[in-house]
């Protein structure tokens, strides 16, 4: 952060700010942020992950009319923040800050909160190219609010790209972990033309029913998550001491994936959850490269 005075004073406010929201809210997200970033970033990271997951709240939470208006309000104040206009919004004002600071390129929030607020007419996937139209309209840009802070300017072309993969894995993974939740608030987020090829009804998922065409249809798309997360090492060609993040996250979602996997058709009967034991481990470990992060690095040479 920068500012000297009031102004400073203010700053470390809305930082404070987005801090008590994100420990709330993400509890796990925020002690690894605190435990494994770089102390002149973690005010950014919480900054942008703050700003995405209130944005993500706003749109997930009550009636459609009352979140359009919200959603409506909220990207008023933002615009006004990053304008450096006057905003009473003090999550908004910290990562419009942020931004600035960090030179993260515009177009992604304006690509998030586009995708964010077309979200909220969703009315499910037809086909798997609906879905990666998703992934690319809101998932994506949700990402990089974060993973463009630790690049001033936001990275390159392949660090995007990697950002990508990675948001495609996080998305699929997501809504096999919470089927069952969202099934049961009325909502399926799998492509209904993947359901038809494994002869699968909604009503099939809804009962929890262990037949083989859900397990079939599991396995499938946890494969498609796997398939992305092969293409998303490049999130760690970042410097050295922002690498314990990225390796966090990367080896969270192989975890899941692995926890899918071994759920297989039980992902429609109950959400799959991360053991408290299991999240220890990995933050213990996050600051020790693997072996498939030293061969990338040997081929990235």
């Amino acid at each position: 952060m920068s500012g000297s005075g009031a102004d400073g004073a203010a700053l470390a406010r809305d930082y404070g700010e987005a801090a008590r929201f994100l420990r709330r809210r993400e509890p796990a997200l925020f002690a690894a942020v605190r435990l494994l970033g770089v102390a002149a970033y973690q005010p950014h990271a919480v900054a942008g992950y703050a700003f995405a997951c209130y944005t993500d709240d706003l749109c997930d939470q009550g009636a459609p009319q009352v979140r359009a208006e919200r959603f409506a309000h909220w990207r008023d104040q933002v615009g006004a923040a990053l304008a450096g206009e006057e905003c009473g919004q003090p999550l908004a004002r910290a990562f419009a800050h942020s931004v600035r600071l960090r030179g993260l390129p515009r177009h992604w929030i304006e690509d998030y909160l586009a995708g964010a607020r077309a979200d909220l007419d969703f009315t499910g996937f037809a086909t798997e190219a609906d879905y990666q139209a998703y992934v690319d309209r809101l998932s994506w840009p949700f990402t990089m609010l974060t993973a463009g802070l630790v690049h001033v300017g936001g990275g390159d072309e392949r660090y995007a790209a990697a950002g990508r993969a990675l948001a495609d894995a996080w998305q699929r993974l997501d809504f096999l972990i919470d089927l069952a939740e969202d099934l049961r608030g009325g909502r399926l987020y799998l492509p209904e033309q993947s359901l038809a090829d494994h002869r699968v009804t909604r009503e099939d998922l809804a009962a929890g029913r262990r037949t083989d065409g859900v397990e079939h249809l599991v396995a499938d798309l946890a494969d498609l998550a796997g398939k992305a997360l092969l293409q998303a090492d490049a999130i760690l060609e970042v410097p050295a001491e922002y690498r314990p993040l990225s390796r966090m996250a990367l080896r969270l979602a192989r975890r899941r994936l692995a926890a899918v996997r071994r759920a297989g058709s039980g992902v429609a009967e109950g959400p799959v959850r991360d053991s408290a034991t299991g999240l220890l481990a990995l933050l213990g470990a996050a600051r020790r490269p693997d072996a498939r992060e030293l061969e990338h690095d040997r081929l990235a040479r």
